[in-house]
């Protein structure tokens, strides 16, 4: 035992306790006096570089200017600080504050305040953290509980994390959990359930199991092999998702896919084509493309400028089918608007508008008012008013009707 000790270069020396500082030269090896014991030193360790603990170490700091190696644990009681090199650890390691600028290798769990990495930082058991920042990968094959955790390159966690914020700025894979924030400028996935508070992703999203959170906002793609709850999704490719979907709002710029049914509280505002194998009940529905679905239901209103195709038809308070669109399935609304040279099947209203040039199966309203041109293939019932434009086409003569048929 001594109040501090030196060691030289290339030393080969064994050690129980210091009860100082111990500084360490180049290259030397340090060990414990008996097999499996470690070294504990009262005071800081220091370092110059290159230096090999073939036992345990535990120290008040630790500082080191090159590269170090722990075959065992590594207990700190303040700060490791590790500069132009790595640090090693073949155990488990805990501190309040590290400081690596190369790689961080930890072979079981991990525990500190705060990390600070400037390359890689890899531990194969769990991590316990409030702040980790790592300038490039962090891969973690056991469970990560972090605060915050930023990384400028990759990360990779193979089990569950409980993290409140991430942010990543290339890729993310996790194997689900709880993340409240989650920032990633390029790719982020999850191969297990998952929740979340935000997810702000500026390439693709790809989710495994059920989903539940609030806010999505991705730039590419969202894809989901699961059920899905959410608040609201802002989407500017594609949404593909093969379980029940339910949610506040949905805007999607280019094509949603769901294997399913949708159900929103809000609006759902398409760009493209909407496919959806299932039922949709919403309060709003806004397609600029393509609409399918075996349902559709919707409180307010139902805008598409291409076509809809439905099984069980569309209903809603006011449905309008854009200029040349098309509806296969029936229409059922307060008020209805077939545009120029539109297509659709039979409609049910009270108010209902054919434009200049629509074709219809057959028309039922209370109100009915059908434009030049139009061609009607069917029948055409009405309770109080019928207003016929020029050259409209029928197969049968209108029929003033007490009731309409359901």
């Amino acid at each position: 035992m001594s109040d501090g000790m030196s060691i030289p270069p290339r030393g080969n020396v064994s050690l129980d306790t210091v009860n100082g500082d111990l500084e360490i030269g180049r290259h030397a090896v340090i060990r414990g006096t008996a097999p499996q014991s470690a070294v504990k030193v009262a005071g800081t360790v220091y370092c110059e570089g290159d230096n090999t603990f073939e036992c345990s170490l535990s120290a008040e700091d630790l500082e080191a200017e090159d590269g170090v190696t722990v075959r065992g644990n590594l207990e700190v009681e303040n700060a490791v600080e590790v500069e132009d090199g790595s640090l090693e650890v073949y155990g488990s390691m805990t501190a309040k504050d590290v400081d690596v600028d190369h790689t961080l290798y930890v072979s079981k769990d991990l525990k500190v305040e705060r990390a600070d990495v400037g390359g890689r930082l890899k531990v194969d058991g769990n991590v316990k953290a409030e702040e980790i920042e790592v300038g490039g990968t962090f891969e973690a094959n056991g469970e990560v509980t972090a605060q915050s955790v930023e990384i400028g390159g990759s990360l990779t966690a193979k089990s569950k994390v409980d993290i409140k914020d991430l942010e990543v700025g290339g890729t993310a894979n996790v194997a689900g959990g709880r993340i409240r924030d989650i920032d990633v400028g390029g790719t982020f996935e999850s191969s297990s359930a998952l929740e979340f508070g935000t997810i702000d992703v500026g390439g693709t999203v790809r989710l495994s199991g059920k989903a539940r959170g609030e806010e999505i906002d991705v730039g590419g793609s969202f894809r989901v092999q699961g059920d899905l709850e959410f608040k609201e999704i802002d989407v500017g490719g594609t949404v593909e998702i093969t379980g029940f979907t339910q949610g506040d709002e949905m805007e999607v710029g280019g094509k949603v896919d769901i294997d399913g049914s949708l159900k929103l509280s809000g609006r759902l505002e398409v760009g493209g084509r909407a496919d959806v194998s299932g039922e949709i009940a919403v309060k709003d529905i806004e397609i600029g493309g393509v609409l399918r679905a075996r349902k559709a239901t919707a409180e307010d209103r139902v805008e598409v400028g291409g076509s809809i195709t439905t099984g069980e038809g569309v209903t809603a308070r006011f449905i309008e089918i854009g200029k040349r669109g098309e509806a296969h399935g029936p229409l059922r609304a307060d008020e209805v608007i077939v545009g120029k040279d539109a297509h659709v099947e039979s409609v049910w209203g009270k108010e209902i508008l054919l434009r200049t040039g629509a074709n219809a199966e057959n028309v039922y309203g209370e109100s009915v008012t059908i434009e030049s041109h139009c061609h009607i293939h069917g029948e055409v019932q009405y309770t109080r008013e019928l207003r016929l434009g020029e050259n409209v086409s029928l197969t049968k003569a209108p029929e003033k009707v007490d009731k309409l048929p359901f």
